[in-house]
């Protein structure tokens, strides 16, 4: 066990390859925000800017400036985002558009709650670093936004007929558990115990199943298994994910049973989404072991494992549960072995199954300054707290 051989590369890959790779190609210096098309070498190969990878950049270089180092550069970088959004990132009702161009003019409408969500985390999380009341007040009237079409998150761009099979999905509540952290310091203290005791019982007694020990994509309006193919849906990753987000919170309320249990949780939807043949985690599955209907269910993606990274030092770390650290050297291995670029900076994000890899890009539509950074970021302080339990007990 060596946590200083990886807290070194986990913190020095963040500091000296991936920020400095998206500080010096992705800022739109002609009309303001960041490009986030980027080919291996950094290169822009589209214009099109999508909002929620817009706000996860100002999100991570505020995050970054508040928790790393008051670094101006940072900090001028996540506010030029941030000016590029407010003028052009919402429509009249303040919901929050999915895609813009290069100008800022509106291409996707605000189908898509996920917008709104990293709006609120980015302008919280810039806040910090300004107190500038006009940032507060656009988190919080984001986030208020979002609580009202939290039931209905589509709106009108819902494609489903109404009432036929009503569905309701993991990656809100999900969300809204890590979110009400991320902007706590905005909100009533009885707005974020009840957000956040919501998210715990619906994600633990509706998604989660119990008798398979995995977390469904999709359940009936009422917490029920649909046998459909959104119902039987498994994304390792996003139940993976939400279980670090359950573990800060266990830590924020010193609830040692929730923590155990979200690791376990963990160490369960590993083991099932682990590719026993080719290695990595797959990124959709069928709960009953059906083909499933999306066609890239066996590609290998960046985020989910960088998340479970995070998760299974989490774990290690609430629980000293040894599967932890056996499964997070075989993941740390996999990830650095087919994700991480030997000749250019930051990650390759999209792999086929054997572990090839499927796109050179380091930034698209999906993929942007966020899970990366925020997962290098994430394993790096989890090191640093491994390492001081450790040498706390060794002293005692």
């Amino acid at each position: 066990m060596q946590p200083e051989k990886y807290l070194k590369l986990y913190r020095g890959t963040l500091l000296d390859n991936v920020i400095p790779f998206w500080l010096e190609n992705s800022w739109d210096h002609q009309f303001g925000g960041y490009f986030t098309c980027l080919d291996e070498q950094g290169g822009v190969f589209d214009t099109d800017k999508f909002v929620w990878l817009q706000c996860r950049q100002v999100w991570c270089f505020a995050m970054l400036y508040n928790k790393v180092e008051k670094k101006q550069q940072w900090l001028d970088f996540a506010l030029q985002g941030a000016a590029f959004l407010e003028k052009n990132g919402r429509d009249q009702s303040g919901d929050w558009y999915f895609s813009l161009s290069r100008e800022g003019n509106a291409l996707t409408q605000p189908f898509n709650i996920f917008s709104d969500c990293f709006a609120s985390m980015a302008f919280g999380q810039l806040y910090k670093a300004t107190q500038d009341p006009r940032h507060a007040k656009i988190a919080t009237d984001t986030f208020n936004r979002i609580l009202q079409r939290k039931d209905t998150p589509k709106g009108v761009y819902d494609k489903s007929f109404p009432g036929s099979r009503p569905l309701k999905g993991f990656a809100l509540p999900m969300i809204l558990c890590n979110l009400v952290l991320e902007i706590e310091h905005l909100l009533e203290k009885a707005l974020v115990e009840q957000t956040i005791q919501d998210g715990i019982d619906t994600i633990m007694n509706q998604f989660y199943r119990k008798d398979l020990g995995l977390i469904l994509e999709n359940v009936t309006a009422d917490g029920e298994f649909s046998d459909t193919f959104e119902g039987r849906l498994i994304n390792p990753g996003h139940g993976i994910e939400a279980m670090w987000f359950l573990m800060d919170l266990a830590q924020r309320s010193g609830n040692q049973d929730l923590a155990k249990k979200a690791t376990e949780i963990t160490l369960q939807i590993l083991d099932f989404g682990w590719d026993k043949k080719h290695g990595g985690i797959f990124y959709f599955m069928d709960i009953k072991g059906f083909p499933p209907q999306q066609l890239e269910w066996d590609q290998k993606l960046w985020w989910v494992h960088m998340e479970t990274l995070i998760s299974l030092l989490k774990g290690y770390l609430h629980t000293g549960d040894e599967r932890c650290w056996s499964w997070f050297e075989k993941v740390h291995a996999y990830s650095w072995d087919h994700f991480a670029d030997k000749k250019n900076p930051e990650w390759f994000g999209y792999l086929n199954r054997q572990g090839e890899v499927l796109l050179p890009l380091k930034g698209g539509k999906w993929k942007g300054c966020f899970h990366v950074p925020r997962g290098l970021y994430q394993c790096w302080k989890t090191l640093e707290a491994i390492l001081a339990k450790k040498s706390s007990i060794q002293y005692h």
